[in-house]
């Protein structure tokens, strides 16, 4: 460690008397805390360009004070406790008169924006969390990540010391295209792809390339908190279309010019329902009429719970219209910080630029090792083990709410990590079953706190419920439900529906 001293050779202190007042400001301000080591008195006096023995005198005075003290075998360190005398300010003869401090003629700060609820910002203190988006922490493939990492470690070689491409590595956006042509319906070449850190970066590049001041953006209603902030924060005019039972209702989408539409239609975010066929075709020619782009946010697509998923908009698109992202975080794991993003062609090259702005391209090794995983087939084999865990889950979650609170409305079944309890009218709001549960030790969550974004309609805030089952083995899920339908009977004092709650 070296010390900020600086040493006057022209003053009338001695060396040493300076080096001595010096290391005790240091203390007495707290920038050397108790318990510090000190720098060898070699190592001070090659730095300071001094004697050793001054140093050697500097630290003996400081001992002797018991600012500093030594012990054999470990060395000179802060005392852990200070001399009392120096703990006490002396009073000034003469008043402080400090200087008045210049007007501060900053810029203003010019951004404006909102930061989303992030699912694992902090962490639950809950005994049962049935929070959206998380994964089971067992579920992360660790033992071929181990190996793959040691693989490419022993040969990385440059490509640990030497920038890549900002849009990331071929041989990753090349395994991203293989995966993407079957199990998305998308022709696609690595070209097309860039790699980001996640969902929140791509709609980032995306909104710098389209949205300012004013730009009129729609956006599903409700939607996902993290898009629609994104888009506010670079000044769009937000236009909610709502949704229903099969996704987003096209034919209340507008007719005047619009930049950028925001989609979730694999599974809708928040509400889980899929976007039909009829409709996805009906949503690309609005887009081609209006000119307007399209973002298709495909998060959790890789759950399909119900029948074969249907093609992506990017594979049905014939305006080239479609801006489609992917992430691993929800397959994998959200701290890898990998996803993509498929751009039409016009966009790629200012892409490419916002990109290398950004961050210069992500890191070479999560990249390679992510790459190996899916062209060696262990990210589709990873996939239908954490399917099949998310089914038994899902299923046990149904079985549980019908159990305790009977015949239950519940959408979002047929895929993704979540489902939505619809509450009926004589139950209690949805922030108030969430305060209920919460009170039991288990998280539930209304839509707003579930990261999703209602404005404008708003007829889903005040009766829906979103739970997350993915993160949560099949016990913690039965004995959650139970503890909420226990504690939801003690606050009414009877079942508001014909159901198993009187005798649970």
């Amino acid at each position: 460690m070296q010390l900020p001293l600086k040493l006057e050779r022209q003053s009338k202190q001695t060396l040493q008397n300076q080096l001595f007042e010096q290391i005790r400001s240091l203390i007495l301000s707290g920038k050397l805390k108790p318990g510090t080591p000190m720098p060898a008195t070699r190592s001070l006096s090659e730095q300071l360009g001094v004697s050793r023995n001054t140093v050697l005198l500097a630290y003996d005075r400081l001992i002797a004070e018991d600012y500093l003290q030594t012990q054999e075998a470990v060395g000179t360190y802060v005392n852990s406790y200070l001399p009392p005398d120096s703990l006490v300010l002396k009073a000034p003869t003469q008043p402080l008169v400090l200087p008045e401090k210049p007007q501060s003629r900053r810029h203003p700060i010019l951004f404006r924006g909102r930061a989303q609820k992030v699912a694992n910002s902090q962490r639950s203190r809950l005994a049962v969390d049935f929070r959206v988006g998380r994964l089971d922490p067992h579920s992360f493939p660790i033992k071929i990540w181990r190996r793959l990492i040691l693989r490419h470690l022993g040969a990385g070689g440059a490509n640990l010391t030497e920038y890549r491409n900002p849009i990331g590595i071929l041989a990753l956006r090349e395994a991203i295209a293989n995966h993407l042509g079957p199990a998305r319906g998308i022709a696609v070449t690595p070209e097309q792809i860039i790699v980001v850190s996640g969902s929140q970066q791509a709609l980032n590049i995306v909104a710098r390339l389209l949205i300012a001041q004013g730009t009129r953006v729609v956006t599903e209603c409700p939607c996902y908190q993290g898009a629609a902030y994104v888009f506010e924060s670079y000044g769009a005019q937000l236009h909610p279309v709502p949704v229903d039972q099969y996704g987003l209702q096209v034919s209340k989408l507008p007719l005047a010019p619009v930049s950028l539409a925001y989609v979730t239609p694999s599974h809708q975010y928040p509400m889980g329902s899929t976007l039909s066929l009829k409709r996805r075709v009906q949503l690309l020619d609005w887009a081609g009429q209006v000119g307007a782009y399209l973002i298709e946010d495909d998060y959790d697509s890789d759950f399909r719970h119900n029948g074969s998923p249907l093609t992506a908009l990017a594979g049905l698109d014939p305006y080239d219209c479609v801006i489609y992202m992917g992430t691993v975080s929800k397959s994998i794991g959200a701290g890898l910080r990998l996803g993509y993003v498929l751009v039409p062609e016009e966009l790629m090259e200012p892409a490419k630029t916002v990109k290398a702005l950004l961050d210069n391209g992500n890191p070479w090794l999560d990249q390679a090792i992510l790459a190996d995983f899916i062209s060696g087939g262990g990210y589709a084999k990873h996939l239908r083990q954490i399917r099949r865990m998310y089914l038994r889950r899902r299923d046990c979650l149904i079985a549980a709410l019908k159990y305790h609170f009977g015949e239950v409305k519940l959408s979002g079944l047929e895929g993704g990590m979540h489902i939505v309890w619809h509450l009926p009218p004589d139950f209690p709001t949805a922030i108030e079953m969430q305060a209920i549960a919460r009170e039991t030790g288990v998280g539930m969550y209304a839509l707003e706190s579930g990261g999703a974004y209602d404005y404008g309609y708003k007829e889903y805030s005040e009766r829906t419920l979103l739970l997350g089952y993915s993160s949560l083995p099949e016990t913690q899920i039965r004995a959650g439900i139970a503890k909420v339908a226990a504690a939801f009977l003690k606050v009414l004092g009877n079942p508001p529906v014909k159901s198993k709650l009187a005798s649970s």
